[in-house]
């Protein structure tokens, strides 16, 4: 469970480097360098980037890199990638929960303990009430949810990926320091018009459990990136109760 007690608020935010390429996201580099706790390499700044983006983005912002391909291939092929992705030096990684409890132990052998393996659970692109992909017809969203975080868990994957409406449900099963990493999250006073369809506040995403948020287009978007995230970081510490009273 995550400790309030010795986190800063900023370090609940992981932002999602989701540009076009390595010379994009070097603004983001510099303005966020301090003021979040962990950026995100998702598959599109990778391919362009390939494997050095990785060292990169880690030297240029001093942060921690979680690499985000959501891996989804049979046991042998997602155990060697993750084997790479341990020598890349990367804090976490991701693997679709859908694709089974031995591909899911292939990624945590692979990784070795030097990679935070992370179960994909359902992506938060898809409507609330119905979990979709793999799972039995007009299965309930939440109950699918943590059903796929407790394989992860008795896989040893280091946590999991869902969005901040599960957060609590699997919070409350989760065992010991399993992660709860949640995307899909917009600002209050963010105007939602994209692809993301199971959202929810920074703050209602840590008051559920969550022990990290990905955060991309609410201060990508911006315009001034470093104020968006120190905005974020304030409703995070509201939520922790850090955030000192007005006198």
């Amino acid at each position: 469970m995550n400790d309030s007690r010795k986190r800063r608020a900023q370090d609940y935010i992981i932002f999602a480097l989701d540009v076009p390429g390595p010379q994009a996201a070097e603004p983001y580099l510099a303005s966020l360098r301090g003021r979040v706790g962990m950026f995100k390499i998702g598959l599109e700044l990778f391919v362009r980037g390939g494997p050095a983006i990785v060292a990169h983005v880690r030297r240029k912002s001093g942060a921690p890199v979680f690499l985000d391909l959501k891996l989804h291939d049979i046991p042998e092929t997602v155990r060697r990638t993750t084997a790479g992705m341990a020598e890349l030096g990367v804090a976490f990684a991701t693997v679709h929960c859908s694709g089974g409890r031995r591909m899911l132990e292939a990624a945590v052998a692979g990784a070795a303990g030097q990679v935070g393996i992370l179960g994909v659970t359902v992506l938060t692109s898809r409507p609330a009430g119905r979990s979709g992909g793999s799972a039995p017809p007009g299965a309930d969203m939440t109950a699918e949810v943590v059903r796929r975080a407790r394989m992860a868990m008795a896989s040893g994957c280091a946590g999991v990926i869902c969005s901040g409406l599960e957060a609590a449900a699997v919070r409350k099963a989760a065992d010991g320091d399993f992660k709860i990493v949640t995307p899909g999250i917009r600002p209050a006073e963010a105007a939602v018009r994209d692809d993301q369809r199971r959202i929810v506040t920074p703050a209602a995403a840590v008051a559920a459990g969550a022990d990290y948020v990905v955060i991309g287009r609410p201060i990508r978007d911006a315009a001034d990136p470093a104020a968006a995230a120190g905005a974020i970081a304030r409703q995070i510490r509201e939520a922790l109760g850090q955030e000192p009273k007005p006198a």
